[in-house]
């Protein structure tokens, strides 16, 4: 989440920021295991700007008596990228001469996760506006990542579990992932007003993500068993490795030792 604001005039503003991570894990001995995860960002604004030339004086020496003339526009800014839902919002004024403005923005994450094959997560981002600007120029976006870039992430572990450390970890910490995620997206809303305006907005994106890790009975490493043998021992299979470690055979274009007539 960024904010952002610069002008010339007077300014009465008053925000919250608040953020909140919560673990909670069952791990009973008869009982099914359970953990589950939530992140949430919550930031609420609310401000008044109004415009005016401004003469600022610097210091003791020349620009004491000679103040600085500083006249500017108003300009504000707000951003959310939740990576995990692959949501973004923005909402933008730039030119204005008054601002009057209610944001509430929250972005939220949840991971339930059972140590089944299964994994299930949601990515929720909601950004509600209510404002007058006056003389001014508004663009308000929203873009949200298809299914395809979501399931970058695969975090099915070779033992056919869902890795959940990959999935909490990768978006965030990718740089390639924060520059494609939101290419070719599957929802892409812009709009631009200039003018006088009383423009209300509750904008809510909530993406369901769930990973199914099939297992393959007759394979050891669905148990665990190749996958957490040491790499000495597997020397002796390592022509069979591609069968053990639960990846797939893939064809070759070529035949390797082609038939010489």
């Amino acid at each position: 989440m960024k904010n952002y604001a610069h002008g010339s005039g007077s300014l009465d503003s008053e925000a919250t920021l608040t953020w909140q991570h919560t673990t909670e894990k069952t791990h009973n001995v008869y009982s099914d295991y359970f953990d589950h995860y939530q992140d949430c960002i919550q930031f609420k604004e609310d401000v008044a700007m109004v415009y005016a030339p401004m003469r600022i004086a610097v210091g003791t020496g020349y620009y004491a008596a000679n103040p600085l003339d500083y006249s500017s526009l108003l300009k504000e800014r707000t951003e959310a990228k939740n990576y995990f839902a692959g949501t973004q919002m923005i909402h933008e004024i730039e030119y204005a001469h008054a601002i009057d403005k209610e944001l509430d923005l929250t972005v939220k994450d949840k991971i339930n996760y059972t140590y089944d094959p299964e994994l299930l997560a949601v990515g929720y981002t909601q950004m509600k506006v209510e404002e007058d600007v006056t003389d001014g120029k508004v663009h308000i976006g929203v873009l949200q990542a298809n299914d395809n870039i979501l399931g970058y992430l695969s975090p099915c572990r070779p033992n056919c579990s869902p890795d959940y450390g990959r999935f909490l970890g990768s978006p965030s910490n990718d740089i390639a992932w924060k520059g494609y995620i939101w290419r070719d997206p599957a929802i892409e809303i812009d709009e631009d007003y200039w003018g006088t305006y009383h423009i209300e907005k509750n904008m809510t994106l909530e993406v369901p993500y769930k990973v199914s890790c099939k297992k393959v009975d007759w394979l050891p490493c669905c148990f665990s068993g190749f996958d957490d043998m040491n790499p000495l021992d597997k020397k002796p299979f390592k022509s069979a490795t591609g069968v053990f470690d639960c990846t797939c055979f893939k064809a070759p274009t070529v035949a390797q030792f082609p038939r010489v007539y």
